[in-house]
């Protein structure tokens, strides 16, 4: 399998995603939903100019690279100069709005004194696996790669094919030549080539290749290829401008008004990230991806493209502040209650249509966040009536925390464990303890908008007015629990567990977003310095936890934003906006921010489109920006 990392850029509509390379190379290809299926091994395209071997598009030392979104859409250009033949290339990546069919439109222009006869490649190969294995098959204008559940379908709408090599391709077309005679073979990868013949100076040519995927069935191969000629790129790609152009403007809640260059990449940043929400939300389910995968094989980590609902509460927030409150509301009523466990708990991960996801775990925090998100989503829409729909759900998940906490202040617990929020220590953890607080306190406060709701049910009010009182007992004594387990008296800080001891910025958590401590507060104020003194670099970037060695132990976005919360909740929004700085300026050039900041050139490091991270931007910028 082919090694990629990073994607640096994401496009796609409600079915379809695909990421790409900062070189235009097509990484991923993913149907129907945003974690599954992804089809591509590699994608690689190029052209043979005159008597020359194949100059690979994404990947030849004489190609220079320009990329760049249309403005305001998912449509991703990249411009490839070739500069030993003078040949420029125009690639232009969009999916339909109104259709599942990704379209890579090519446009070759000639900006050589001489004539250029160009041929242009693709070399696919699809993941194959024993039990599902690949093989090709020519199709008209191009081929179809099959297995037993789909047909992967490759073709220009316009232009004839001139060659095709569905065996051993990788032996020969290095040399730009490609032949078979078969018209069906069983190799995983094979080839097509498409002659666009002399290109004269000044002159340009352009060449538009579709990808659908279907069922591997003849009928619907072959009306997928009828389709495809009827297909007017140029029209679907302005329907693609008018749908995105249309979907920012309604929700562009902040309306930022650019007053210098680095307030100009604040907004690219926001607009991008407004655009990216929809493309790691499943549409049907309500789940959201963590991110595009970066790696499949788990040789750095235990892979992200899966929706954690403690990261899924947290972009919820950002949805509800861009006024994508019906977004929001389909997580909470479909995807949770739909992969809540019978015991009222939630696993740790799932993929985005609901089933579950490799786990080695669980992590109470996770259960405890969904209540809390139910009621930070009431507070922004004030409908009793979403809360009424979730409330037999919060309530199995409450009573399963009561059945934590219960086990946890017990002399001898039985219960398993928890995982920590980074998933790396096994054991009582400060923000996971904050999170249940915060799930008991908004519960409390859930009874009391619904308590007048019941008032034709007396047994009903009887068992809020009872479950109230047990609530309140126990945030007395979950918050003495914190102060007494957590509060390092050597140290004078709070610490993120009584195993290690280490600082961690996940304790902030208990100030924002749990509200449990005011920041101001002494024992508050001691572990924030402490903090610094630990976990802030050089850089002004804030690194996880002490001896953080995960990527390098690289600052990450996620921390160095909480930190910039608690500076805004502090009263020092001359500190967040420093902190907001590092972030914006260390965001991409396509303005989407990355897990992790290299703290050698400040740049975008590791997973790159963070949901986690674009959703904490979100929040800061409007507590920083959006109350002008």
């Amino acid at each position: 399998m082919k090694t990629k990392y990073f994607n640096d850029a994401v496009i796609g509509n409600n079915n379809m995603l695909a990421s790409y390379s900062k070189e235009g190379e097509l990484l991923r290809l993913y149907y129907p939903n945003r974690d599954n299926k992804q089809f591509i091994d590699f994608f690689e395209t190029g052209v043979k100019v005159n008597d020359s071997s194949l100059i690979y598009l994404a990947n030849d030392v004489n190609n220079i690279y320009k990329q760049k979104y249309i403005d305001n859409t998912n449509i991703l250009t990249t411009e490839i100069k070739n500069t030993y033949f003078n040949l420029k290339v125009i690639q232009t990546d969009f999916v339909s709005v109104s259709d599942n069919i990704l379209i890579k439109r090519y446009v070759f222009i000639n900006e050589n004194a001489i004539n250029l006869f160009v041929k242009f490649f693709i070399h696919s190969k699809l993941h194959s696996a024993e039990n599902n294995i690949v093989g090709s098959k020519i199709i008209e204008n191009g081929i179809t790669q099959y297995a037993h559940d789909f047909a992967f379908n490759i073709c220009s709408n316009k232009m004839k094919k001139s060659n095709y090599q569905l065996n051993d391709t990788g032996s020969n077309i290095q040399e730009g030549y490609i032949n078979d005679k078969d018209y069906i073979g069983m190799s995983a990868d094979s080839s097509v080539c498409y002659d666009l013949g002399e290109i004269k100076p000044g002159e340009k040519k352009s060449l538009d290749i579709l990808i659908n995927i279907t069922n591997n069935n003849e009928k619907e191969i072959d009306l997928a290829i009828r389709n495809f000629k009827k297909i007017d790129v140029i029209k679907e790609q302005a329907k693609a401008v008018a749908y995105w152009e249309k979907y920012l403007k309604k929700h562009d809640t902040l309306k930022l008004i650019p007053r210098n260059n680095y307030e100009e990449k604040i907004k690219e940043i926001y607009k991008r990230t407004i655009l990216l929400f929809p493309l790691l939300q499943n549409q049907e389910t309500g789940g959201i991806s963590a991110a595009v995968e970066v790696d499949e094989e788990r040789t750095k980590c235990g892979r992200y493209s899966y929706c954690w609902t403690r990261d899924a509460v947290f972009i919820t927030e950002a949805l509800d502040i861009l006024d994508m409150t019906k977004e929001t509301e389909k997580f909470y009523k479909n995807f949770c209650k739909n992969t809540q466990s019978d015991n009222g708990m939630w696993e740790q991960r799932f993929y985005t249509d609901g089933t579950l996801a490799p786990c080695w775990g669980y992590q109470i925090d996770e259960t405890a966040s969904v209540i809390f998100g139910i009621y930070k989503h009431y507070e922004k829409t004030k409908d009793k009536k979403f809360l009424k729909d979730t409330l037999k759900m919060a309530e199995k998940a409450y009573k399963y925390l009561n059945k934590y906490i219960e086990d946890l202040f017990s002399q001898t617990p039985k219960m398993h464990p928890s995982y920590d929020l980074w998933e790396m220590h096994e054991g009582t953890s400060m923000y996971s303890i904050s999170s249940i607080f915060a799930a008991f306190n908004s519960m409390d406060k859930i009874y009391d908008e619904l308590y007048e709701k019941f008032e034709e049910n007396r047994i009903k009010q009887e068992n809020i007015r009872k479950e109230k009182k047990n609530i309140e007992e126990k945030l007395v004594k979950i918050k003495k629990y914190i102060v007494d387990t957590f509060y390092d008296l050597e140290k004078k800080s709070f610490v993120r567990n009584i195993d290690d001891k280490w600082m961690d910025i996940s304790i902030v958590g208990a100030v924002v977003p749990f509200e449990i401590f005011t920041p101001k507060e002494k024992k508050i104020v001691n572990t924030v310095e402490k903090i610094n003194m630990t976990l802030r670099t050089y850089t002004g970037g804030y690194k996880r936890f002490e001896n953080d060695s995960y990527m390098n132990g690289n600052p990450w976005t996620v921390t160095t934003l909480w930190m910039a919360l608690y500076h805004i909740k502090n009263g020092e929004k001359a500190k967040a906006k420093e902190e907001l700085k590092l972030i914006v300026q260390t965001a991409t050039e396509l303005g989407l921010i990355a897990e992790q900041i290299d703290n050698d050139n400040l740049r975008a490091s590791w997973v790159i489109g963070l949901g986690w991270a674009h959703a904490m931007f979100i929040i800061v910028l409007n507590e920083l920006y959006g109350k002008r």
